[in-house]
């Protein structure tokens, strides 16, 4: 989806001086805090539109230089409650140096939780789904949803659905990175436990039913509304626009969902997502992953031979759509890579061989096998063998066909490849991207061909979205245009930096642009002031991680001591 710039919100953060008081005090919050509702029942219909609430700035401000608003909805209007994220928030901004620090933590980390859950049931609490049809029942006339029920086990158990901010429809990318700072309160709180065993099993739906599409629909019996994305889309496979929001082909999202599980394995210690509906949702995986493993010509005949996914939008944006009748340019045999015809900027790809998505996938893969050793079972030994079976071809894909050398940098990882000799050499903002390639664990800061890609991708003579003005730089991408740097590559760049300067460089370009206490998506290089998104809860999600990156390997840069803090 193109994400455009509110004006408002442009001209918002002008005024906001005029706004704030000579003192900030937090009592100016109590009264409001302590209000008891006449009938003595909230009615949640009085919550303000949270895409409207995050473009204005709240009281009370941080005691900083950049008085930072406060812009946490009110607590009744909260869309989760956990007093494990409670308790991360006072223990970092008690110790924080930088009072506007602080408070951008404080309306960061828990962005997803106060604001993007819009459905979740633990399974128990008479939200779960209703009886499971028979496929003799016939569906109610005045609910297209019902037939959705007719598999056992579909839709069981706890789900939650967990937006991106302001579309209500749930990425599977965004949301396994908008928990990602929540992943190890899991063993210590039973509500962030159920929430992301929740997100976990209703992704598996999604995989299941649709596993070449990206974003899609709340659950059946959330009671949420249908949003169609107003797009003219000929999609193949066929999907079905009530069940899913669009339905680009992005490897990356499909890592995700394997992610999600393997993250809340290893901090949760849990296998409570082991049943029938992720088993068949691992096989879907398994099942793209030999679909899109092939090349555009038969390697024996020569002859074309269509692609089971096709995508063509009706649009005069090149980026938004793919050519050659949907297929996207030629690909080669025998390259052991996984073709991704979007990237996770919901961009096409130039040539199918994203290696950042690649990369993802086969570190992925080598976790769920190694997960599904430990259950003991003959069938998991069977599907951690496959896994790990692909796992190998990739990764040796990779090191084969997406490194290349450089005039000036030597052997360095390109952003695509088409397994023909040609090379996409960028990066972009959006997570996997090569500058990240360390944080989903494919290699080490310290490997030399990573090492050699950071310094080409963060220079703007080597990568051609590398962008510098007078009051921004950083990575951006296509999907935004040529003078929007995102913040979030800045995060990426602290998180695989040990230098001190530069990870303070990077961080405080990131506070002195949140005007508005929250992460943009994107921000003009050369007038702050311009940005895309005012709630972007994955890229608040990205900033809290980073933040408590810092709070353990470097916590004298953020901290009044050097007490390392993990949650």
């Amino acid at each position: 989806m193109t994400r455009t710039t509110s004006w408002l919100s442009l001209l918002l953060p002008l005024s906001i001086p005029l706004l704030r008081p000579a003192v900030a005090e937090a009592s100016e919050l109590k009264w409001d805090m302590d209000q008891v509702p006449i009938k003595g029942k909230f009615d949640e219909t009085a919550c303000p539109d949270y895409a409207s609430y995050a473009t204005y700035p709240h009281r009370p401000y941080s005691e900083g230089p950049l008085s930072l608003p406060f812009q946490r909805p009110h607590v009744r209007c909260r869309t989760f409650q956990s007093d494990a994220i409670e308790k991360v928030i006072k223990d970092v901004t008690s110790r924080m140096k930088n009072p506007d620090l602080a408070r951008l933590f404080e309306n960061t980390f828990p962005s997803t939780t106060d604001t993007t859950v819009k459905f979740h049931t633990n399974g128990m609490d008479g939200k779960e789904k209703r009886k499971t049809m028979t496929v003799t029942d016939s569906p109610v006339d005045d609910d297209p949803w019902t037939s959705t029920y007719e598999d056992p086990g579909k839709w069981e158990g706890p789900q939650s659905f967990i937006i991106t901010g302001d579309i209500l429809a749930e990425w599977l990318r965004d949301s396994t990175n908008q928990l990602k700072p929540y992943q190890k309160l899991a063993s210590k709180d039973k509500a962030i436990f159920d929430l992301i065993l929740g997100t976990i099993n209703t992704q598996s739906e999604y995989v299941i039913e649709s596993p070449y599409c990206n974003a899609f629909q709340p659950p059946p019996h959330s009671g949420l509304p249908v949003t169609l994305n107003g797009q003219d889309d000929t999609v193949h496979p066929a999907f079905d626009p009530s069940f899913v929001f669009e339905c680009k082909y992005e490897l990356d999202s499909l890592a995700h969902f394997l992610a999600l599980t393997n993250a809340f394995y290893a901090h949760a210690k849990s296998t409570a997502f082991l049943n029938a509906r992720w088993y068949k949702a691992l096989d879907s995986v398994f099942d793209v992953l030999e679909a899109q493993s092939k090349s555009t010509f038969d390697p024996e005949t020569g002859s074309y031979r269509r692609n089971q996914y096709t995508f063509q939008r009706r649009t005069d944006t090149g980026t938004e759509t793919l050519n050659l009748g949907g297929i996207g340019n030629p690909l080669n045999n025998g390259t052991g890579l996984i073709r991704s015809a979007f990237r996770p900027s919901d961009d096409a790809t130039i040539f199918g061989f994203f290696i950042p998505a690649n990369a993802q996938m086969a570190t992925e893969l080598k976790r769920t096998a190694d997960l599904l050793r430990t259950t003991g079972n003959k069938k998991d030994v069977t599907r951690a063998e496959t896994a790990e079976a692909w796992s190998k071809t990739i990764t040796e894909g990779i090191w084969e066909h997406g490194v290349v050398h450089h005039r000036k940098y030597g052997e360095v990882f390109a952003y695509e490849v088409d397994g023909y000799g040609s090379a996409l050499m960028m990066d972009d903002a959006n997570y996997p991207s090569l500058l990240a390639l360390p944080l989903m664990g494919f290699v080490s800061v310290g490997d030399t061909t990573y090492q050699n890609t950071r310094k080409m991708l963060l220079e703007k003579n080597s990568n051609p979205y590398y962008l510098e003005g007078r009051e921004f730089m950083g990575i951006g991408g296509p999907h935004i245009g040529l003078q929007n740097a995102w913040p979030m590559s800045l995060l990426v760049q602290a998180q695989t930096s040990d230098d001190d300067d530069e990870i303070m460089k990077c961080l405080n370009l990131v506070l002195n642009t949140s005007k508005l206490g929250l992460i943009h998506e994107s921000i003009d290089v050369n007038w702050s002031h311009s940005y895309t998104r005012s709630w972007f809860a994955w890229a608040n999600g990205v900033f809290a991680d980073t933040i408590l990156d810092i709070a353990k390997r470097k916590p004298h840069l953020i901290f009044k001591d050097a007490t390392p803090y993990e949650p």
